[in-house]
């Protein structure tokens, strides 16, 4: 069943696919900044598949269909995914499941929400909405009405 989701700034997709995107872009504080993030995510890189906090959170939530970071250049750090479901329910998943690991990101960002993000909720789901670039529609998926759960169930069942 296809319905239409909010997108990550709170309006109303109207291509009525159950995904939504989001491409958050970070500024970062400093080239030391800079160097930090990359030695941060390479060690989050380095772990084996079961002790990496991030893939372990994305295979508990079960709504993320794709998730990448990106460093756009030294100065930017992207968060790109592929999401089901409400914005805000995404936002809180993550600052359940890692909210460490964006504290530790977020320490070496330009203009970051106060931390920790668990103490700060709101704030963090604002600026995390506020770095959001969006999406030019429209946004494309081979599976429109399918959920990561819908997925899982087919591959499976």
């Amino acid at each position: 069943m296809t319905t239409r989701m909010p997108d990550t700034n709170g309006r109303t997709t109207t291509d009525g696919t159950v995904q939504s995107p989001l491409t958050l872009v970070m500024p970062i504080r400093s080239p030391e900044d800079s160097a930090a993030l990359h030695a941060t995510i390479d060690k989050l890189q380095s772990l084996p598949r079961e002790q990496n906090p991030i893939i372990r959170a994305l295979d508990q939530i079960a709504t993320v269909h794709f998730a990448r970071f990106v460093f756009l250049d030294e100065t930017r750090l992207a968060v790109i995914t592929t999401y089901d479901g409400d914005f805000a329910a995404y936002v809180n998943e993550f600052v359940d499941h890692i909210g460490d690991v964006f504290n530790a990101l977020l320490e070496h960002m330009a203009d970051a929400p106060p931390l920790p993000v668990q103490a700060h909720r709101q704030e963090f789901l604002d600026y995390v909405r506020g770095h959001d670039l969006g999406c030019v529609p429209p946004f494309y998926s081979a599976y429109p009405d399918l959920t990561v759960l819908d997925i899982l169930a087919a591959r499976t069942g």
